[in-house]
């Protein structure tokens, strides 16, 4: 079988790490916590040691009866073999514990690397790969792991020693009988030799594909109104019906080579208990083992069937937890995006020589310069295309220039036309990103010059009112404001705007017109103005054109020039 290629996969991914540098994480997340692992495999090897009792003890308990023994003499074998259970029990809490208390951090600051390197990564990267690769990571992948950790990797460990203490308590009793019992070994090895190699990349590609069946998934949600209106819907359904297909076939070839390798696990036991019990007929009959010995190894034996076939069918969990494991390494060696910025005086804006280009050799921005003064409100307009938006993300500092750099006292806030509502309370939506208490005045006060104060106050608890997803819905326009006040707020020296006002069209237009002139006051503030009449209020306009500044001047002064940005007032207005 050859694993299903993903449709629409894309070229560019998120990196992986190698084997090399995964268990390089994995030492250096659980260096700092060897006592409490240790004493984990401490409570392991306890939980094995009592597992091997039952099956010696009825070995006694065998040769008592059919050497005619006393009845006292099978009583405590039946005591020790209580006593081994209450303690096995014991030793597995403790085991799975220990294990938890020394892994789970390490395993969250795992988490917590990778939320921060996908929090922080350049735009031009989430371009390139798409958003499904990402969610995949920071979603499934996560998950895939957290879940193994918890589950998978107890049960591995803990068949692991029984398998080995078994083995070791097969040769105790007789060195010939641990042979027959190692003529098992054979299967298993063919078993898995056939089973890895084919194993591995359909979990890899799994992964894969889970990432574009979430980035197709994504588009259709998020795009809705648009694939509605162009009368796309069917086809972007289509790909998510293609893309999902694609996994799922990959997750029902790996269930037949499942079953096919679990059919050569049940053969390898079956060769090795007939090996057994055979060799044990013979060694009984020449009256060099006991029938008990004979009957305590074959139940040892028998008793490695669950580990073994645990271990043996766990590759399917293990493969596809490292699968995902490497992934995430991957992103955590991603180098985490600082930006850095150069002071400026009196919290000013400014762009030197600033380029930029999606695609090399194909700039959406050529050599611009641009100052924005302490109080000064300057708009950015142009045509659909021109670069207005990418010259925001790098003026706000989320995307570093291809060319010339960009200086600022402080770092700019960026307030965009998808403004996000966090779950939590509205208060907690204002002061997010407060680095200490804020006051209830304040918060009130930014509600207030944002023309919000109202409808806030009418919500059922006020500021304790619970918003975002599974909250108390907000419409469009309410959401633009919160992510207003929240400037307001955060009182940043330089602020950037991005169609901040895009539900002007709506009934909440003159509020929201208000509220964006309350969030440029006294600041260096630097708005996109996809709405002409933002413009119209500024003390500059700044006409960009293919990516380069073409005009530059106050509204009327251009309107007086009676250039490109004549030309698209005269455009706008007539609309």
């Amino acid at each position: 079988m050859t694993p299903t290629t993903s449709p629409g996969a894309s070229d560019h991914l998120l990196p992986v790490a190698t084997p090399a540098e995964a268990r390089t994480e994995l030492r250096r997340l659980v260096r700092r916590r060897r006592g409490v692992l240790g004493a984990a495999a401490a409570a392991f090897l306890v939980q094995g040691l009592a597992g091997l009792a039952a099956p010696y003890l009825l070995g006694r308990i065998v040769d008592v009866v059919t050497g005619g023994g006393e009845r006292s003499e099978v009583v405590w074998p039946v005591v020790a073999i209580a006593v081994a259970a209450v303690v096995g029990g014991l030793a597995t809490v403790a085991s799975v514990a220990l294990l938890a208390r020394g892994v789970e951090p390490g395993l969250a600051e795992l988490r917590e690397e990778v939320l921060d390197r996908g929090v922080h990564l350049d735009h031009a990267e989430i371009e390139r790969t798409g958003t499904g690769d990402l969610m995949a990571r920071v979603g499934d992948d996560v998950r895939a792991v957290s879940d193994s950790i918890g589950e998978v990797v107890p049960l591995v460990i803990a068949s692991a020693v029984a398998v080995l203490l078994t083995t070791v308590g097969l040769f105790a009793i007789d060195w010939r009988l641990g042979l027959a019992g190692l003529t098992t070994v054979p299967s298993y090895v063919l078993g898995l030799r056939w089973y890895l190699p084919r194993s591995g990349p359909y979990y890899a590609r799994e992964r894969e594909a889970n990432g574009v069946r979430a980035g197709a998934v994504l588009t259709a949600v998020q795009a809705q109104a648009t694939l509605r209106a162009h009368g796309w819907g069917g086809r972007q359904q289509e790909r998510v019906r293609e893309a999902s297909w694609a996994s799922a076939q990959i997750a029902i070839d790996v269930w037949h080579m499942l079953l096919r390798f679990f059919a050569r696990n049940n053969r390898a036991e079956a060769i090795g208990l007939i090996a057994l019990l055979g060799t044990g007929f013979f060694l009984v009959r020449a009256d060099e083992v006991s029938v008990g010995a004979v009957t305590a190894a074959a139940l040892l034996f028998h008793r490695l069937f669950n580990p073994i076939g645990a271990l043996m069918g766990l590759f399917d969990e293990v493969q596809s937890a490292a699968a995902s494991f490497v992934r995430l390494v991957g992103m955590v060696q991603l180098a985490p995006v600082r930006r850095h910025r150069t002071p400026a005086h009196d919290a000013a804006l400014c762009l030197d020589g600033v380029s930029y280009a999606y695609v090399a050799g194909r700039p959406v921005l050529r050599d611009v310069d641009l100052v924005v003064a302490p109080g000064e409100r300057v708009a950015l307009v142009g045509a659909s295309g021109a670069g207005k938006s990418t010259l925001g993300v790098i003026a706000a500092g989320l995307v570093e220039p291809t060319t010339g750099r960009v200086t600022s006292d402080g770092v700019p806030l960026l307030v965009t036309q998808e403004v996000h509502t966090y779950v939590g309370t509205v208060r907690d939506n204002l002061t997010l990103g407060a680095r200490s208490a804020v006051p209830d005045e304040v918060v009130r006060d930014a509600l207030r010059r944002t023309a919000a104060e109202r409808w806030v106050e009418l919500l059922p608890d006020g500021l304790d009112t619970v918003v975002g997803d599974g909250g108390h819905p907000l419409t469009a326009a309410q959401a633009q404001q919160l992510a207003l006040a929240r400037v307001v707020v955060l009182d940043p020296r330089v602020v950037v705007l991005d169609e901040a006002t895009a539900e002007a069209g709506s009934a909440g237009a003159r509020d929201l017109e208000v509220a964006a002139l309350a969030v440029t006051e006294g600041r260096a503030a630097l708005v996109i103005a996809h709405r002409l009449t933002q413009a119209q209020t500024a003390d500059r306009v700044v006409v960009l054109e293919d990516g380069a500044v073409l005009e530059e001047g106050s509204h009327a002064g251009l309107l007086a020039r009676d250039g490109r940005y004549a030309a698209l007032w005269s455009a706008w207005a007539a609309h």
